[in-house]
């Protein structure tokens, strides 16, 4: 309603986009008048935000690099191209970012770049309080307030949308196999979501594997995902940016979550009890089963959350199951969530655009003939390769030789 109040308050990035014909008439135009234009271009950008990131420059446009999910809608991947602009608006300290989407022209190494954990007096928390679940010390900022408040507008819908989803897919034959159409509803939330507290993230590397075919599955056949595991933010994130149909493999505790509970419970995710050897068994073989029917699994190979970002350990058994389903392994880059929402945050304490949310899809590893081992060493190069120097674990770059160094920046 301001923007209507005062053309003045519009940014300039909108006149990049506004006919000619508009902004001559503007000051003809009653405040009755530009409230109905501003609410249509609001209503046709809460449309969009639904399924792309919606985001407006000064000095940059956006080309769409658009891949079509299952569902016919398009997911927007950004390249960011420098525009002329007016002399009387340019300035000497005015610095244009450009990235591609080529793997060739994407740096391997992200050693250099600075890390966006925030200190706590950047944090500037409002309250401080311990969780009950886990005993820690927990802060809620100004941001936080933020991302609470979209997550109370915004979940009653993604409730709704699974219970009616869900009724629809146990009524009706075949209207929901694999529960693909549940598992939508929690993507076009997480989209929502991010889209609303300018935390899109960026996708970046090996995009076109992505790509599903008219059955709704991987064009290029299923395989297992692995990320790092260093925030919360992790699924959501995850969610936004892995249009096929997948299951996430996930601990039996999430299910208490408000949510994200419903979500892995209803679409039939792969859920592991840690304390039931029974349990953990029967869900390995219904990843195996997934996998060989065409669905990709999602898993976190470290098995937790890390603390403070950095890449931890592997667990056991995550890639034998891509061994028995003789599937390839496509390791997933999370850069920076650890920065966005730490693990002293009860949500998120700056937005994803300030944090450089970013995910980073690389070349899948083929498996064949190679121990558990040498593939667990395979995955941690590449996920290291394209994560922040504060993410990579301290002791990490001590324990290899020179040979192996040389090889791992050269790779």
């Amino acid at each position: 309603m301001l923007l209507a109040l005062s053309p003045s308050l519009i940014p300039p990035s909108s006149y990049l986009s506004t006919p000619p014909f508009i902004l001559s008439s503007a000051s003809k135009m009653t405040g009755c008048h530009r409230s109905l234009i501003v609410m249509a271009m609001l209503s046709s950008a809460s449309l969009s935000l639904a399924f792309n990131q919606v985001s407006f420059s000064p000095i940059c446009t956006i080309r769409d690099y658009s891949l079509k999910n299952l569902h016919g809608k398009k997911q927007r991947h950004r390249e960011h191209i420098a525009l002329p602009l007016p002399a009387s608006v340019q300035s000497d300290d005015m610095v244009t970012q450009s990235s591609s989407f080529s793997p060739s022209h994407i740096p391997l190494s992200l050693q250099n770049r600075p890390s966006h954990v925030l200190s706590m007096e950047e944090i500037k928390p409002i309250l401080n309080f311990k969780s009950k679940s886990s005993g820690k010390d927990k802060v809620l900022n100004v941001t936080g307030v933020h991302h609470l408040a979209v997550i109370l507008f915004t979940m009653p819908f993604w409730v709704a949308a699974m219970k009616i989803t869900q009724w629809l897919g146990d009524t009706i034959e075949g209207f929901d196999d694999n529960r693909a159409k549940f598992d939508f509803t929690g993507k076009v939330w997480c989209r929502v979501y991010l889209s609303m507290t300018n935390s899109y993230p960026i996708l970046e590397g090996d995009v076109d594997r992505l790509k599903v075919g008219p059955n709704g599955k991987m064009s290029e056949g299923a395989c297992l995902f692995v990320a790092n595991h260093a925030s919360f933010l992790d699924i959501a994130v995850l969610c936004t940016v892995l249009d096929p149909v997948f299951k996430f493999i996930a601990k039996d505790s999430l299910k208490k979550f408000p949510g994200v509970g419903t979500q892995l419970v209803g679409g039939e995710h792969v859920l592991i009890d840690r304390t039931n050897k029974r349990s953990q068994l029967k869900t390995f073989k219904q990843a195996i089963n997934y996998l060989k029917d065409g669905i990709p699994i999602m898993a976190f190979p470290e098995g937790a959350r890390s603390p403070d970002g950095r890449l931890m350990e592997f667990k056991g058994g995550i890639f034998s199951m891509a061994a028995k389903a003789k599937v390839p392994i496509v390791p997933l880059s999370i850069a920076n969530t650890h920065a966005v929402m730490p693990s002293l945050g009860f949500l998120p304490v700056q937005s994803g655009q300030r944090g450089e949310l970013r995910v980073y899809v690389h070349d899948p590893i083929d498996i064949e003939g190679k121990s558990e081992e040498e593939i667990a060493r395979e995955v941690k190069e590449a996920l290291l390769r394209e994560l922040p120097a504060d993410q990579h674990p301290l002791d990490y770059e001590a324990g290899l030789n020179d040979a192996e160094k040389k090889e791992m920046v050269q790779a």
